[in-house]
């Protein structure tokens, strides 16, 4: 990297290797961190009036930030917690930045110093057992789909899991008793990679087996 102040080579590697290769970032976090970039490229450009590839690091200041993360909650009406994950990929590029070029860690700890905004708090639902047994009597199990919906609405509801969740189990995730207990664990791919196991009780295991 011949220029340490053109911004784009340094995006390159932050996006390219370091999420990627590095860090091994969820794909959905990676996702992110580039619609962060892809947001906040233009409107900087816009404010200083200087083309994209022609952008330093240090054209990404502070108060360009603040501007930028109430543009994104007044102008896009984003909510409070997709403005703080926009800021977290910026502040995890000025780490990545700072790293690896001293000379700018006081760019860095400017930008590391933007706060996070604090979400009011969101009430909690939840369905009773009387709505929860008048939904999963809703499919049809007379029909294969029928009986296949009815099973993961079993699944979601004793497993915990999201949707995410169980769209991306396999068959080796399940471990189904042979005992005649009725109970199955399963092995849950979440969020960040991060893996668990959950017990699930239900009313028979033909019905996980139809999931």
């Amino acid at each position: 990297m011949r220029d340490l102040r053109t911004l784009g080579p340094w995006l390159r590697r932050f996006l390219a290797d370091y999420i990627f290769t590095e860090r091994r970032l969820a794909r959905n976090t990676q996702m992110s961190y580039r619609d962060s970039f892809t947001l906040l490229l233009p409107f900087i450009s816009t404010k200083i009036r200087k083309s994209a590839d022609r952008l330093n690091v240090e054209d990404i200041t502070p108060a360009l930030i603040l501007q930028f993360l109430a543009h994104l909650e007044e102008s896009r009406s984003c909510s409070v917690q997709t403005r703080n994950q926009r800021l977290t990929a910026i502040r995890s590029f000025a780490r990545f930045v700072a790293s690896r070029d001293p000379a700018h860690l006081a760019w860095c700890a400017q930008i590391r110093a933007i706060t996070t905004k604090k979400a009011a708090p969101q009430p909690v639902s939840w369905m009773s057992r009387d709505e929860m047994e008048a939904l999963v009597t809703v499919p049809d199990r007379q029909t294969l789909r029928g009986q296949a919906e009815h099973a993961l609405l079993l699944f979601l509801y004793n497993t915990g899991a999201r949707v995410s969740e169980a769209t991306r189990l396999e068959v080796g995730d399940l471990q189904i008793s042979r005992r005649g207990d009725n109970h199955a664990l399963v092995t849950l791919h979440g969020k960040g990679n991060k893996i668990c196991e959950s017990a699930c009780k239900i009313g028979s295991d033909s019905v996980l087996m139809t999931l």
